[in-house]
């Protein structure tokens, strides 16, 4: 697999909207998956892949939530799915499989942020089993839709939060000692290193595989965070007001819209995206590296391999 983890001059940037991206891109015919394509940015992805003709499934843990906000948006149907739980995993994908035979666009979004200690399943810290592990399942029992689409596109949502933490190989599941950011970070950083090898898997069936950083967005995703800790990272003021550069959501939704369908990326993959273009890779001694680009830790291949290894005998799922 050749890395094209370079900027390619997309021409596109931080402030571009999912319209721009779309821009003369038909999806007719298409089937997309967006895991919580009923939230914050995922909204927005559901709505720019319905807009351009595709037919948006929604799998939601609260698909009465999801009916509710997507109520009237043309082409996108829900159903139900607990990330957290392999058995509904399991469910899903069946029910998917049985009514379709192919699937152009798996768009795996949703995760949860700094949450309080949690456990899942066999005992599986949540932000990994929920981030990481349940989309790794859903991928594996999907793939014979992705590989009768004949070109089908899997974009793994990572964040700058990739850079908290490596995989801790030693402590996978935080039983010795629990920090949220921590967490967070290798849950991103899984993400990232899933993306890369099931790239690696997928281009010999015509599967490619990207994982983007949507910028920083105010969407639920920050409800596990007080006021004063959202004050003390300099995002909000003492009095509430935005003080971070947020993005829209649309703007956000714009690289993952990107990654899924821009013939720019034809023949790539396995790549980390920001700001509507492939990033580069970050220098760890340098202010620049610390803010953007990703970390070579996340795009390690021997790293990739080991996480996917481990991950397929967790979740007793593989291609």
């Amino acid at each position: 697999m050749v890395s094209y983890q370079r900027p390619t001059g997309s021409g596109f940037g931080p402030e571009t909207t999912t319209a721009e991206v779309l821009s003369g891109i038909d999806l007719t015919g298409q089937v997309a998956i967006v895991t919580g394509g009923y939230s914050g940015i995922g909204i927005s992805t559901t709505q720019a892949l319905a807009a351009a003709g595709a037919t948006v499934v929604v799998p939601a843990r609260r698909p009465d939530v999801a009916a509710q906000q997507l109520g009237g948006i043309k082409g996108v149907e829900v159903a139900e799915l607990d990330l957290a739980d392999l058995g509904s995993v399991r469910a899903f994908t069946e029910s998917f499989l049985t009514g379709r035979k192919s699937l152009d666009l798996l768009i795996n979004n949703a995760a949860v942020m700094a949450t309080p200690l949690t456990r899942v399943g066999p005992g599986w810290e949540a932000q990994f089993a929920t981030n990481h592990l349940g989309h790794f399942a859903l991928t594996a029992l999907l793939w014979p839709a992705l590989v009768r689409a004949e070109g089908a596109r899997v974009i793994s949502l990572s964040s700058w939060g990739h850079k908290a933490s490596d995989i801790r190989w030693d402590d996978l599941q935080f039983h010795n000692g629990y920090e949220k950011w921590q967490a967070y970070g290798q849950a991103k950083t899984a993400n990232v290193l899933f993306a890369r090898h099931l790239d690696k898997l997928g281009e010999p069936v015509g599967v490619r595989a990207f994982s983007v950083f949507p910028g920083g967005i105010r969407t639920p995703l920050q409800r596990h965070l007080p006021d004063r800790e959202m004050v003390a990272l300099g995002w909000i003021d003492e009095a509430g007001n935005d003080i971070y550069p947020w993005k829209t959501p649309d703007q956000g939704a714009a690289t993952t819209v990107w990654a899924a369908t821009s013939p720019q990326l034809d023949g790539m993959g396995g790549v980390y995206c920001e700001d509507v273009d492939v990033a580069a890779i970050a220098d760890l001694g340098t202010e620049e590296g610390h803010a953007r680009g990703v970390n070579p830790y996340a795009i390690d291949p021997v790293s990739a391999e080991r996480l996917w290894t481990l991950s397929a005998g967790l979740t007793g799922t593989n291609l």
